[in-house]
C-alpha cells in the first residue's frame, strides 16, 4: 500500500512539472510576439543610442576645427559661430520635374544661385583670405555641413522609432549605421584636409591632367569659370587639357569649357577623354586604373548632360579613364597609391590618344575633380 502511495505520489508530481511547464511554454508562445519584439527593440535603441553620441563627438569635432579655421580668416565683429549656422541649415530645392522638359537647365541655374550664395557668405565671414582659401574654406563648412545634416538625420529616426516604439523605423536606420558611420569619419578626416589644404582623392582627375603636360611647352589661360585649359601640340595632335584651376578647392565649370573648345575648334576634335576618381567595390584595389566608354563625371548631372549632347550632336567619341578609391578615400587626404595612378593614367591617355585620333586633329582631355591642394603646372 506504502509503494502505492509513493509511486502515486510521483505520478502526480511528474503531472504537476509537465503541467507547469506546458503552462509555461504556452505563455512564451502567447507572450513572445510582443515582448520579445520590446526587448529587440530596447536592444537595438541603446546600440543606436552609442552610435549615435559617437557620432555627436564627431559632429562637435568638425564643427569645432570648422569654427577655429574661419576665425583665422575673419573679419573684424564677425560671430562665426552664428554664421557658420546660418550655412549648416542653408538647403536648396530642386526644381519641379512634373515636366521633365528643359530641367537639366533650370537645375543648373538654381545649383549656380546656390553654390555662388554660399561661396560669398564664407567670403563675408572670412574677410581676410584670398581668393585660393576662400575656396578651400568653402568647401570645408560644406564638409561640417554634411556632418551636420548626417548627425541630424541619424537623431531624427533614432527619436522617431523611440517615440512611436517603432522596431521598423529603427531597424532600418541600424541597417544603414555602418556606412554611415564610414561616412562620418570620412566626413571628420576630409575637414583636416581642407583645414590644411591638402589634396584629396576626388581631385586624382586633375592630377593625371597636370601629369600629363608636366614639362611640356603649352599655352594656359581660363575657359569658363574657375576653369582652365592646357593647349599644347603633342606628336602631331592638338591637345586642350582641361580641368578646374586650384590650388584652392573648387571643381569648376568643364561642361562649358568642352562646349567653348567645341565651337572654336569645330570638327577637328576627334574625341573627348574624361578622367576621373570611381567608387570601388569591396575587395578591389584602391588606385586601380580601368578604361571605359562614357561622360565620366559626377555631380548634379548637369555637366554630364551637357557633355554628352554636345558629343553626340558632333559625333565625337567620349572615352572615360577611372581610378577607383573607396568613398572615404574620394574626401580624405589623397593616399600614394591613387597619387601613383595619376601618372600610370596619364601614360595611358598619351597612348590613347595615339592609337584614336590622327595626326592634325584636336583632343579634348577633361581632369575632372576637385582641385584643392593642386595647383597649376
Amino acid at each position: 500500500m506504502l509503494n502505492f502511495l509513493q509511486v502515486a505520489g510521483q505520478q502526480d508530481l511528474i503531472s504537476v512539472i509537465s503541467s507547469l511547464i506546458w503552462i509555461l511554454f504556452m505563455m512564451i508562445f502567447v507572450l513572445y510576439p510582443t515582448f520579445s519584439q520590446r526587448i529587440q527593440l530596447s536592444y537595438i535603441l541603446r546600440d543606436l543610442e552609442r552610435r549615435l553620441q559617437k557620432l555627436k563627438v564627431m559632429r562637435d569635432e568638425v564643427r569645432r576645427k570648422t569654427v577655429e579655421t574661419l576665425k583665422k580668416y575673419s573679419g573684424d565683429g564677425v560671430n562665426v559661430d552664428e554664421e557658420l549656422d546660418k550655412l549648416l541649415l542653408s538647403f536648396m530645392i530642386d526644381p519641379e520635374s512634373m515636366d521633365p522638359y528643359g530641367i537639366v537647365y533650370k537645375l543648373e541655374h538654381i545649383v549656380n544661385t546656390w553654390e555662388d550664395t554660399f561661396e560669398e557668405h564664407v567670403k563675408s565671414i572670412c574677410a581676410k583670405a584670398d581668393e585660393t582659401w576662400s575656396k578651400t574654406l568653402t568647401n570645408l563648412v560644406e564638409v561640417a555641413r554634411g556632418m551636420d545634416y548626417l548627425y541630424r538625420v541619424v537623431r531624427h529616426y533614432y527619436l522617431l522609432g523611440k517615440k512611436t516604439s517603432n522596431i521598423y523605423i529603427v531597424l532600418q536606420i541600424q541597417m544603414l549605421m555602418p556606412q554611415l558611420m564610414e561616412i562620418a569619419e570620412a566626413y571628420r578626416q576630409a575637414c583636416y584636409a581642407f583645414t590644411q589644404g591638402q589634396p584629396i582623392g576626388d581631385g586624382v582627375g586633375v592630377l593625371a591632367a597636370a601629369k600629363l603636360v608636366e614639362g611640356l611647352e603649352k599655352k594656359t589661360y581660363q575657359v569658363a569659370k574657375d576653369t582652365i585649359v592646357h593647349e599644347l601640340e603633342m606628336d602631331g595632335r592638338k591637345i586642350f587639357v582641361l580641368r578646374a584651376a586650384g590650388p584652392g578647392g573648387t571643381v569648376g565649370k568643364p561642361a562649358d569649357g568642352v562646349l567653348k573648345i567645341l565651337e572654336s575648334e569645330g570638327d577637328r576634335v576627334k574625341a573627348i577623354i574624361m578622367i576621373d576618381a570611381g567608387l570601388k567595390l569591396e575587395g578591389e584595389e584602391s588606385g586601380k586604373v580601368v578604361e571605359g566608354i562614357g561622360a565620366a563625371i559626377g555631380g548634379t548631372g548637369v555637366d554630364k548632360y551637357k557633355i554628352e549632347e554636345a558629343s553626340k550632336k558632333k559625333n565625337i567619341p567620349l572615352y572615360a579613364f577611372v581610378i577607383y578609391q573607396s568613398i572615404g578615400e574620394a574626401i580624405t587626404p589623397m593616399k600614394k597609391s591613387i597619387a601613383k595612378a595619376a601618372e600610370e593614367t596619364a601614360e595611358k591617355v598619351k597612348k590613347l590618344i595615339s592609337s584614336k585620333v590622327e595626326e592634325g586633329f584636336s583632343v579634348i582631355v577633361a581632369g575632372i575633380g576637385n582641385t584643392v591642394g593642386i595647383g597649376i603646372s
